[in-house]
């Protein structure tokens, strides 16, 4: 190893330790020790200190201890006759400057609490441009991203490109691999999230181009999210170090590029990256730590040309990406799912209440269709002016031997995904609530309506290849063609819905896993059923059906219910023997129908968490999108902390959205009755549904006997509403026995 790199390093932990602690001690001479210092909106503190040591950093006076630690794993200066045959120094000179960067980022925050937004999305028309780091809300939002696959890893862009262009083709290469892109630093005076706007790229958690900060010490952040993902998701408890960095090594595939001048500040943040597996790859003639150890591959590598740096990266961080390019003419990926088309940026758009736009997909005979075929029928986005509407029909036949109509509105869903991966497109809604807006850089670029259909014939054949045989897509423009489309697509809908809410858990003998989340939350095995849908939302039972039929090796596996061994609570002999080899003996029984009794385990990815009132004689839910305080006394994001990694925990569970109005939600305690506040936004969004399966069960207008935050967020506050509305859970049996 090179001693020009020991030295570097080594030199930038004393350098970065002593002038925090300077800061630190010239702002307890400005405020009170017990001043609350913290990133705001977590469960985690000061998330990189409190994962890999147990600190709980609260006040100023908190952040003496860290500092402490940091000073103490500071190694001895490199001398002449050194030649620093291991990593070790380097490493722990890496790991002191990153704990001494987060100090310095609590302090910035409390000097300056206006610094960062705190958002997803920046405030660029106010010039505040840096985010932050991320809180749990996000966290919570974006972690499912990297469970699911969608989002790979991160590629930690420190300082800036040569010019705007550069840094407009890096990034964009890793968008389209799919990987977020988490910036700070700065290379005199210039940053690549500065240089990305001036190449006209939005910024903003919804793109994956984050733009934490604008010195070292804010890649920090990209750090913290990484730490708490693992305990978020993966069960990793706060002080084990080992096991939170070997976590990130084999399941958080990220990297810096350090783009620009690598100084002893940059690299002791380098250094302590590679505590993490995290390797470094630099446009400039630094010394390389090539040999494998730490991480999978080479640790530093220098001089990597600009066009050479994503494949570089992505090869020596060893993270497999499949990428296929699709012939349009538009960059096409995930990460382009969060652009929005605004005004300014507008040539034409369909739906969206202006015009119709429906969507439909359809089985069809082998013999019906060819494949490959993608016609527009009437006028094209091309004939159109700017701020034009028109009527838009996706029509979709899939021809495959082993296709079924179970199947066609999994494929239908996608249509939203899939367009919205085109860079400059905007898709919101499904079915025919559809809205499609086009922006004027796609149509200078060449984009057609028949791109549309390009791309959705590539990804069914790519993602779906067990039973996809043929996709032949026709796009209506046409007034009369879509209203006709239309009219047939909605009594398609009215069928599948009527044969999915019919369906009882009673009317299958097979239910079906998902484990997809145990990459983070190992112990976690979510069982599907028709009236139990997946906890994130993202499933139901037909869904894990097609899924199985597509990928027979996939998460989604069948699980034989067997004999009925508690009716009321939902307990079942195939469920249990199947869980207890699922999660490895981990868990060995759950019910369905209960958060009292060993109700199921929840990984972090849950749409809601329902937790028990005891002085209601009822329980509540909240969603991750709301973010203010409940009755239970904890947010949401302290619940999904508390249970997210896969535990079963009596007297709390995560569900779905949909989950709450389906017949056997929380039966065993009581049912739906039992639900006595949510939040106003989820209340409002499920408000019929509430009320007709209130109906059912014997209570009318039952949604305005919930109470929400606008009622109170104690148990105290909502008691006497409840009193009020003759709430049906202040008369049943006690909850607990």
């Amino acid at each position: 190893m090179s001693r020009l790199v020991a030295f570097a390093a080594i030199q930038g932990g004393y350098k970065v330790v002593s002038q925090v602690e300077g800061q630190l001690e010239k702002a307890l001479e400005s405020y009170d020790a017990s001043t609350s210092i913290g990133f705001g909106n977590t469960a985690y503190y000061l998330p990189v200190i409190y994962s890999l040591t147990g600190m709980k950093c609260e006040t100023l006076e908190d952040l003496k201890k860290p500092l402490d630690f940091a000073r103490g794993l500071l190694p001895p200066h490199v001398k002449g006759a050194n030649h620093l045959p291991y990593l070790g120094p380097l490493l722990d000179a890496g790991m002191a400057g990153l704990f001494a960067y987060e100090v310095q980022e609590a302090i910035r925050i409390l000097n300056e609490p206006d610094f960062y937004t705190f958002t997803e999305d920046p405030d660029i028309d106010a010039g505040k441009i840096w985010v932050g780091p991320a809180d749990d809300t996000i966290l919570r939002k974006r972690g499912v991203e990297f469970v699911d696959g969608s989002a790979p890893g991160f590629a930690a862009v420190v300082g800036a490109a040569p010019d705007a262009e550069t840094a407009k083709m890096i990034i964009e290469d890793y968008q389209k691999k799919s990987l977020y892109i988490f910036c700070a630093a700065n290379h005199n005076g210039k940053t690549a999230v500065e240089q990305c706007l001036q190449a006209g790229m939005q910024i903003g958690w919804n793109t994956r181009i984050v733009p934490f900060g604008p010195d070292i010490s804010s890649a920090i952040f990209a750090l913290g999210f990484a730490n708490r993902a693992a305990m978020a998701f993966g069960g990793v408890e706060p002080g084990d170090y080992r096991r939170m960095l070997m976590y990130n090594k084999n399941r958080i595939f990220a990297f810096v590029n350090a783009l620009g001048d690598v100084g002893t500040e940059w690299a002791v943040a380098a250094a302590g990256c590679v505590n993490w597996g995290f390797p470094t790859l630099a446009d400039t003639d630094i010394p390389e730590i090539l040999p494998t150890g730490i991480c999978t591959y080479e640790h530093v590598v220098a001089n990597v040309p600009h066009d050479e740096i994503c494949q570089k990266s992505v090869e020596v961080r060893g993270l497999k990406i499949n990428v296929t390019e699709i012939d349009i003419p538009l960059a096409f990926g995930p990460a382009f799912e969060g652009e929005r088309v605004r005004g300014a940026d507008l040539h034409a758009q369909t739906g969206g209440g202006k015009t119709q736009c429906t969507e439909l997909v359809k089985m069809a005979d082998m013999g019906e269709i060819e494949d490959g075929k993608v016609e527009v029928v009437g006028p094209d986005i091309t004939d159109l002016k700017e701020g034009d509407t028109f009527p838009l029909g996706i029509y979709v036949q899939i021809a495959g031997r082993e296709f079924q109509t179970d199947f066609e509105p999994i494929m239908e869903r996608q249509i939203h995904h899939l367009i919205n991966y085109i860079q400059g497109i905007m898709h919101i809604g499904q079915r025919d609530i559809s809205w499609v807006r086009i922006s004027k850089a796609a149509i200078e670029k060449g984009f057609s309506l028949k791109d549309i259909g390009v791309v959705l014939h590539a990804k069914f054949h790519q993602d779906f290849q067990k039973i996809v045989d043929k996709v032949q897509v026709t796009l209506y423009s046409n007034k009369e063609d879509v209203d006709k489309l239309t009219k047939r697509a909605r009594g398609e809908y009215k069928t599948r819905d009527e044969r999915v809410d019919t369906m009882t858990d009673e009317d299958v003998e097979t239910f079906y896993s998902c484990t997809l989340c145990q990459s983070f939350a190992p112990s976690h095995v979510c069982s599907v059923s028709p009236e139990r849908t997946g906890l994130c939302g993202a499933y139901n039972w037909m869904d894990c059906k097609a899924s199985f039929e597509i990928n027979p090796t996939g998460p989604n596996q069948p699980i034989q219910k067997g004999k009925v061994l508690d009716a009321e609570l939902g307990r079942f002999e195939g469920v249990d023997e199947f869980i207890k080899s699922a999660s490895k003996g981990a868990i060995e029984s759950y019910n369905f129908y209960s958060m009292v009794n060993a109700p199921m385990t929840t990984c972090g990815c849950c749409e809601a968490i329902a937790a028990m009132l005891p002085s209601c004689n009822g329980v509540m839910t909240v969603g991750r999108d709301y973010a203010g305080d409940t009755p239970c006394g904890m947010k949401f994001t302290t619940l999904a902390g508390v249970m997210g990694g896969g535990a079963s925990s009596p007297g709390f569970v995560g569900h779905s959205k949909f989950n709450i109005t389906q017949g056997k939600f929380i039966l065993g305690d009581g049912g739906l009755l039992r639900m006595v506040w949510m939040p106003k936004i989820l209340k409002d969004e499920i408000y019929d549904r509430l009320n007709a399966r209130g109906k059912q069960m014997g209570v009318e207008n039952f949604a305005d006997m919930i109470a929400d935050e606008t009622v109170g967020v104690t148990e105290e506050e909502i008691l006497p509403f409840l009193q009020e509305k003759g709430h049906p859970a202040l008369t049943m049996d006690p909850l607990i026995a």
